[in-house]
């Protein structure tokens, strides 16, 4: 195979890509991603209107955007029904969208934790649930969920039991799925990212306390950036991953090594 012949598995044209969270940090990034390598961009988030630094649309990419509240099943059956409806299939699906909310556990409220459980966990499953016919119509696709390092180890000095629980859950849910879909040619992966510098983790990341702590564990001994994730899913969803399914690629620069 020559060196052209393996740059377009990294392509995308033709697909049509939801991305979930898609309007900051990794999810704008991935759109990025996606965007240069030929997809048609479907975002979505709470906010009701679209805006980024108008890079996306300055540099022709095809983007509409949905917003949606995914902490209802309704809305993100709803969300997913919509792209299929406006571009008449859905081939790739990236679960982005999640919160970080932490805390100590004794003072963690029934609100607090039913959000992280919904817009982590539950949203992930309604929408990976109702893509999976469309995939299925089409021949195939690929769903690549965020998860996160914290669900594989239990990341200090902040407390965060519902946070690290719903990474981990998603993880076992990218692993089950991808067991499930093989027979459709379905294929479900994961990121697991480390400390990335966006707007959600970038409080900590300058914290005086937490952000020593946290580069210190780090073996690289920096915050990683979106782009360095989303150049991950991109090969997650492409054709240069066809034999990868049921993996969390980890993109933590190095900190679940010790």
């Amino acid at each position: 195979m020559s060196t052209g012949e393996i740059l377009k598995r990294f392509r995308l044209d033709g697909k049509v890509a939801l991305i979930t969270g898609g309007t900051r940090g990794i999810g704008l990034a991935t759109a990025h991603a996606f965007g240069e390598a030929g997809a048609k961009l479907y975002l979505s988030a709470r906010r009701e209107e679209y805006e980024d630094d108008g890079a996306l649309l300055e540099a022709g990419y095809d983007v509409t955007f949905f917003p949606a509240d995914l902490t209802t099943r309704a809305a993100a059956i709803a969300l997913v029904e919509k792209v299929i409806e406006d571009a008449g299939r859905i081939d790739v699906l990236v679960n982005n969208a999640g919160v970080a909310n932490g805390g100590d556990t004794p003072d963690f409220t029934e609100e607090q934790w039913r959000l992280v459980m919904g817009l982590n966990v539950d949203a992930v499953f309604w929408c990976s649930q109702a893509a999976i016919p469309a995939m299925r119509r089409s021949g195939g696709g690929a769903i690549v969920n965020v998860g996160s390092m914290s669900g594989i180890v239990s990341n200090i000095p902040q407390n965060q039991v519902a946070y690290n629980s719903t990474k981990a859950a998603v993880h076992m849910m990218t692993k089950s799925l991808a067991s499930e879909l093989a027979v459709d040619k379905i294929r479900v992966n994961a990121v697991a990212p480390g400390y990335i510098d966006t707007a959600m983790s970038r409080s900590g990341i300058n914290d005086p306390v937490r952000g020593p702590i946290w580069r210190e564990m780090t073996p690289m001994r920096r915050a990683g950036q979106p782009e360095e994730v989303a150049c991950a899913v991109l090969f997650l969803a492409s054709e240069a991953a066809s034999y990868v399914t049921g993996d969390i690629l980890v993109i933590d620069g190095g900190y679940t090594t010790r």
